[in-house]
């Protein structure tokens, strides 16, 4: 029996899940708070250049503070004081109206700049004056941050297909915890930034663990409703982080604050379980039947796996992999792990390329940005809800090349929007904003979907690897407006379609047993008896015919896979199989044909009600097409 099945008898949704959400929400709510930190923590108030270097102790001390900035700040063009520049002398010919700027000379800031606080308390750029020359600086705490994450995520990745997912978890509570104090209490940038790259590095654990552990403990049916439930923690943070971010104003503080749900977390984890999955694929029996029973016994199935024993479960591992250990070579060994594997990445580094370009520049939409955080995450849950219907019509393929492409239009437009028309900007900026959270939502489940258990987390490191990578030259995109404006919205546009277009390459997951081992993918199974029989189960309702044509196709495919080729040798073996194939052929296409009469005479009707008049022919006779032994053939071969 497939894990797949042994999950849907104990209910792949019950107490026992939720009660691993809860617990592993504690931690998530912390991850949107630091990804998104720079918002506040590294935001830039209005300044101007200390200008006490031009008292000389006769006028220019006699004068009001509005008089002593306009003559020794130049003024920019919308009439503002210029940020980075200053008159070698005051210009007292201003006082009286008379502008010769053209003949006065600047010089940049002698003595530091005066901020404006009334927005923000501290935050980096006041500590250590992140301006002007040194504004890179400031864009780079948040890119070396992520560079942290990119490469904890291959390293967490491995770690935990090694040694387990609940360890591991443990391991990035805590160093994810003890890096944010430290970086909150650092006494210079240096220290800042190296405890800034440590903190990044330990939460990409987190993000890559709870999801996995989230999603291997979910039945087929329910796999897509679990996944955008977990995704709701996102949103709840970003929640957080604008409530958090509005009384808090000082740097460090709101540090401490976001990072102090981790502790409750610690204190949680007792509670957490392990993956049975992984448990299983490692041979671990024991220990996943423990995990089993517990999850049967808290959701009110314990009866119904009765007959599974641990022994049967070793057999079945031992049976395929033995003592075999996978790295992250393993996802490029193979023509079609190495296809997903590249193609992946490339759609997580787009995904989250767009995602932070337009999440960490909330000051260019003309709001407050407290307001425009909050705007963003409360966009996100109607989205995220919306998700969950389009992933259950039309699969993760096409709605995530949808909700990429669709992410870099909304880019594309707002390029021709300027910005003086700031709510037209806005609404185009937040759907856009929505769209690439739902392209996150997606390619998350899509993921864990596409790779096996063996290697899963080390494909979601890699490609968490991959999107950090594009997180981390993001910030850095937004430097490219001075040498031309709307270069940075033009390149995010460019990266988001391009990136969307690959998803295509990506084979569909929807309904799908989640694979166990590389040879899954690489040489696919030919038992589908158990996937029709479920969708029997789910005929005796009202489900679309197309769904049925669909997976015969599906089958057909598989099974010219699966039986032996070699054209027409004269073997009587080889004719034995050929005869199989053809049978297999005429059962699966007589279903299709079945399924099309029904779209063509009842006009897309509902199985059990079309044009042959029967109730649940169709049904019938696909039962009929599973007892003719079709299958079994092929399982033979």
């Amino acid at each position: 029996m497939k894990f797949d099945n042994v999950l849907s008898e104990i209910n792949g949704f019950g107490k026992f899940q939720v009660k691993l959400f809860l617990i592993q929400m504690l931690s998530r709510i912390t991850l949107p708070c630091h990804f998104l930190l720079n918002n506040f923590m590294a935001a830039v108030p209005p300044h101007h250049c200390n200008i006490s270097s031009l008292e000389d102790g006769g006028v220019f001390g006699n004068l009001t503070l509005h008089q002593k900035l306009l003559v020794s700040i130049p003024t920019k063009r919308d009439g503002t004081p210029s940020s980075c520049q200053m008159f070698a002398q005051p210009q007292y010919e201003y006082l009286s109206g008379w502008n010769n700027s053209k003949e006065a000379s600047f010089v940049r800031c002698q003595n530091g700049w005066v901020y404006d606080n009334s927005t923000f308390k501290a935050t980096l750029v006041t500590e250590w004056d992140l301006v002007c020359s040194r504004k890179g600086m400031n864009t780079a705490t948040a890119t070396i941050f992520f560079i942290g994450v990119m490469i904890g995520a291959p390293i967490f990745g491995f770690l935990s297909d090694r040694f387990g997912r609940r360890r591991l978890l443990l391991v990035s509570y805590i160093s994810s915890l003890t890096f944010a104090i430290l970086s909150a209490f650092s006494s210079s940038y240096i220290m800042f930034v190296i405890m800034r790259f440590f903190t990044g590095m330990c939460l990409s654990g987190i993000s890559i663990i709870s999801i996995a552990l989230n999603v291997e403990w979910c039945s087929i049916e329910r796999r897509t409703f679990s996944c955008v439930i977990i995704s709701l923690d996102w949103s709840l943070g970003n929640w957080l982080l604008a409530g958090i971010a509005f009384f808090v104003r000082d740097w460090r503080m709101l540090i401490v604050v976001v990072t102090s749900p981790l502790i409750l977390a610690i204190f949680c984890w007792r509670w957490l379980p392990e993956s049975a999955r992984w448990l299983v694929a490692k041979g671990k029996a024991e220990d996943a039947h423990h995990y089993i029973m517990e999850c049967a016994e808290m959701n009110g199935r314990s009866k119904c796996i009765t007959a599974i024993t641990p022994n049967a479960l070793l057999e079945s591992v031992e049976a395929k992999t033995g003592d075999k250990k996978y790295t992250i070579v393993d996802l490029f060994r193979t023509r079609n792990i190495r296809k997903l594997a590249i193609c992946s990445g490339i759609v997580w580094y787009g995904v989250a390329f767009t995602y932070y370009g337009i999440s960490l520049n909330i000051t260019g939409f003309g709001l407050n940005p407290f307001l425009t955080q909050f705007i963003f995450a409360s966009i996100e849950v109607p989205m995220k809800i919306g998700v969950y219907f389009f992933l259950e019509k039309f699969g993760r393929r096409y709605c995530e090349m949808g909700a990429l492409v669709s992410t870099g239009v909304c880019l594309f437009i707002n390029i021709f929007i300027s910005t003086d028309k700031w709510v037209a900007r806005t609404i185009v900026g937040v759907l856009g904003k929505s769209l690439s959270e739902a392209s996150f939502t997606i390619i998350f489940l899509y993921t864990t979907e596409l790779y096996p258990t063996v290697v899963r987390q080390n494909g979601l490191g890699f490609t968490s690897f991959m999107a950090r990578l594009g997180v981390s030259i993001s910030p850095l995109i937004m430097l490219l407006e001075d040498v031309w404006q709307i270069l940075p919205a033009a390149t995010y546009c460019a990266v988001a379609v391009g990136c969307g277009l690959v998803t295509l390459l990506l084979p569909e997951t929807l309904n799908t047993q989640l694979p166990e081992f590389i040879e899954d993918i690489e040489k696919p199974s030919c038992g589908t008896l158990d996937q029709l029989q479920t969708l029997c189960r789910e005929l005796e309702g009202s489900w679309d015919v197309s769904r049925l044509v669909h997976l015969c196709f599906v089958d057909l495919e598989k099974a010219s896979d699966c039986v032996p080729h070699g054209g027409v040798s004269g073997t009587s073996h080889q004719e034995e199989a050929q005869g199989k194939t053809q049978n297999t052929m005429e059962g699966l296409c007589l279903s299709v044909g079945l399924g099309l009469s029904f779209i063509q005479g009842a006009g897309g009707g509902k199985w059990g009600e079309g044009s042959l008049g029967v109730p649940g022919t169709a049904t019938t006779v696909i039962r009929s097409w599973m007892s003719g032994g079709f299958l079994s053939q092929m399982a033979d071969e």
